[in-house]
């Protein structure tokens, strides 16, 4: 198993930027089973810390399961660029956590850092979410299998359900209470996990048509 090459995804997110944040982190064997899947709450923070975290927990977690050898997909162009050199550290913030980085990188025989599309990050998105929503630790795995056992069935696991979009220019939202109506002129251009529901001057949480 030592000599398998483990797959690690990260990702990180803070409501508020800096706000309350949380990380996912995966490690998948070579097939793509997922062995740990773990999301952490870690209070406040901004998204660039909770991408960090999130990263060094995945390769923390792939040194408890004895891999040598390992390919880390993010979604992150600045995390993955300065882990590669490509870009300057500039942050001191970020400079303790990259340097814990680094360091944890170079324990592998073999390690590689690659960008990775956000749709087929969807896993490492979804424990930071639900880490965020619950305010705690996020350890379900989906499907059968997986390190911790007894997983979730995927029709009952939150981690299954649909990751996040914005909505689009156009977009009507109501009130299900008074009638109240709103066009979408602009969208946000936060990451969508990070967008707090419409509410209505009554108090009433508004939806968009459709939902």
């Amino acid at each position: 198993m030592a000599d398998e090459t483990f797959i690690l995804e990260f990702d990180g997110g803070s409501r508020g930027n800096p706000g309350p944040a949380g990380t996912g982190s995966v490690v998948r064997a070579a097939d793509g089973t997922p062995l740990v899947t773990l999301g952490r709450y870690i209070g406040r923070a901004t998204n660039n810390v909770a991408e960090y975290k999130a990263l060094i927990t995945a390769m923390n977690e792939a040194l408890k399961l004895g891999a040598k050898r390992i390919v880390i997909r993010g979604d992150s162009e600045l995390i993955i660029k300065q882990m590669k050199g490509e870009y300057r550290v500039k942050n001191r913030d970020l400079r303790d956590l990259y340097d814990e980085a680094q360091h944890l990188y170079h324990q592998f025989d073999h390690a590689k850092i690659e960008h990775n599309l956000r749709h087929k990050n969807e896993l490492a998105d979804k424990l930071a979410n639900l880490a965020m929503d619950r305010r705690a630790d996020v350890t379900e795995l989906i499907g059968a299998g997986g390190r911790n056992g007894g997983a979730m069935s995927a029709a009952s696991s939150p981690l299954d359900e649909p990751s996040p979009t914005g909505l689009a220019p156009g977009t009507i939202i109501s009130c299900a209470r008074c009638g109240c109506i709103v066009e979408l002129k602009r969208p946000s251009s936060i990451r969508p996990h990070q967008l707090k529901p419409f509410v209505c001057q009554c108090g009433q949480k508004m939806t968009a048509a459709g939902a």
